[in-house]
């Protein structure tokens, strides 16, 4: 069951684009299945459940075909554990990754491994949140002054908080003995979610207060925690009331804006491309609401189901869906047929101030007619 939208758009936002065909003829094991992916500009970075970070990127193919995206380069990290997230920090040219309860560091956009005499990889992690303000800097220009970036490192009963640029500090740690499966941070503000219940902590004040349960209906059932950063002061998180799933907006001091969000189902995941929030649903339909108004804007269903090579699998199993905060390109030949070549007339202007025949040897010829039509 799925909504659909009540007004929908003329030109919906948003369409289905095919980037990489098969990763797992990339990974050299129909065993190996993907576990999380990041984009940013030409690049697209994949981790697999084997312990193997993928890097894609788009090369040029022959005239009257799109570019496509080539496998460039492979990292395995040691213990060929899962790699569970991928968090491109582009301003400081550094991808952090966590596998096997670690934090490991790699550069940008090579994926060479940061060498453990500079930066040693965080042990014990449970989940990591790097502030979201960092994450959302373009890379630095030539002559840019680099700040670092910050984050925070969840750990059984602490938090660490960390600043990293060139090397890797430790600003404090903060208690926290109920733990944290879930972590996302705005800010002073760190928004997470334990087994049951959503929280806000003020990591300035080293406080915390309870935001709301991650489930309302007491039937036992578990229920995956969903946390985005929608702003500056502004979180949208998820609970599940027994007939619905609902997504309420709460700043960082803990009060809720806008109107909620409602789905049939409990998503599988959610993202944000301002001013719309993406959601992925059980049945592999993907509805579009716009943050403005709450409305349902489009329903996507699921694209053809494809076989994994090997696998003996029937279909895709689709997983999640990311936002890439810094943009990536998509190749594409839509709309080609409509790019068409155009004369250009020319003709000859007159000199400036002169009001008469121009000046000789400073002719100018501006264009005068239409450029190419998309």
């Amino acid at each position: 069951m799925t909504y659909a939208p009540t007004n929908p758009i003329d030109v919906p936002p948003y369409q289905l684009q095919p980037l990489i065909t098969s990763v797992l003829e990339s990974t050299g094991g129909a065993s190996a299945q993907v576990t999380s992916a990041q984009a940013l500009g030409s690049e697209i970075y994949v981790g697999c459940s084997n312990g193997e970070l993928l890097r894609f990127a788009l090369q040029a193919n022959v005239p009257d075909t799109p570019d496509s995206y080539t496998l460039l380069s492979r990292q395995t990290l040691i213990g060929d554990k899962s790699i569970d997230e991928i968090v491109l920090a582009p301003s400081i040219s550094r991808a952090l990754v966590l596998s096997n309860r670690q934090v490991h560091f790699f550069t940008l956009p090579a994926l060479d491994v940061v060498p453990a005499n500079v930066i040693r990889p965080i042990r014990n992690v449970v989940t990591f949140a790097v502030d979201e303000r960092h994450t959302r800097r373009p890379p630095p220009s030539v002559s840019q002054a680099v700040d670092p970036i910050e984050f925070c490192v969840i750990k059984q009963t602490s938090i660490a908080l960390y600043s990293l640029h060139e090397r890797l500090f430790i600003q404090k740690e903060i208690p926290l003995p109920q733990g944290s499966i879930l972590a996302r941070r705005m800010g002073r503000h760190l928004c997470i979610a334990d087994r049951e219940h959503y929280n806000m902590i003020d990591l300035e004040a080293a406080s915390l207060f309870p935001l709301l349960p991650l489930s309302q209906a007491g039937d036992g059932v578990s229920i995956k925690p969903s946390i985005t950063v929608v702003g500056d002061n502004e979180f949208l998180i998820l609970s599940w009331t027994g007939a619905s799933s609902i997504g309420v907006f709460i700043t960082g001091d803990g009060d809720p804006v806008r109107g909620t969000l409602e789905w049939p189902s409990h998503p599988e995941a959610v993202c944000l491309d301002y001013p719309y929030i993406t959601t992925l649903l059980p049945n592999n339909t993907i509805e579009i609401h716009s943050i403005e108004t709450q409305a349902i804007v489009q329903v996507i269903p699921a694209p053809p189901d494809s076989p994994g090579p090997g696998s003996g699998v029937t279909g895709t199993l689709r997983r999640t869906l990311l936002a890439s905060a810094n943009g990536f390109l998509v190749p594409s030949t839509q709309r080609s047929d409509k790019l068409r070549r155009t004369p250009v007339k020319l003709r000859r202007g007159e000199s400036a101030g002169s009001g008469g025949t121009p000046e000789k040897g400073r002719e100018r010829y501006p264009a005068v007619a239409e450029g190419p039509v998309i």
